[in-house]
């Protein structure tokens, strides 16, 4: 081999690897939630799956990091977020009542969440304007 062809391959190393590095696969839609507050908080989150409404939940996400929470094509434009910290305290303000669950829960349907063993929380309609991927960040004031 030349020392010409050599130091060609050895040049275009940096810029494979470079690639590789930042190619990150086919994209996908996700809903990603951010905590930049200096708490944990525990997060739930609404969606109409089917052509019912259901919530689902928790996501515990630490002080200044981020959580995926749907990892799939977001099929609705609008996402409801609810979102308290360890305490049990109410960190999102919203108008949309729906339950939750005390663990992880999925739950089907908005009404009668106490006669049904659940808790019910006003959730935060977040708009995501149809886009692929969506990140709420969230403070605790």
């Amino acid at each position: 081999m030349s020392a010409r062809l050599a130091r060609a391959q050895i040049a275009g190393l940096p810029a494979t690897f470079l690639l590789l590095l930042l190619w990150n696969g086919p994209a996908r839609a996700e809903f990603s939630v951010c905590n930049q507050s200096l708490d944990v908080l525990n997060v739930a989150i609404g969606y109409e799956e089917d052509g019912e409404f259901q919530t689902e939940g928790w996501w515990s996400v630490g002080a200044n990091r981020c959580a995926e929470v749907i990892r799939k094509p977001l099929k609705s434009r609008y996402i409801y977020v609810y979102a308290e910290d360890v305490f049990g305290q109410p960190v999102t303000e919203g108008d949309n009542p729906s339950c939750i669950g005390t663990k992880r829960f999925l739950i089907r349907g908005t009404r009668d969440c106490w006669l049904r063993g659940h808790k019910q929380a006003n959730f935060l309609e977040v708009d995501t304007r149809e886009q692929e991927r969506w990140t709420l960040f969230l403070k605790n004031n």
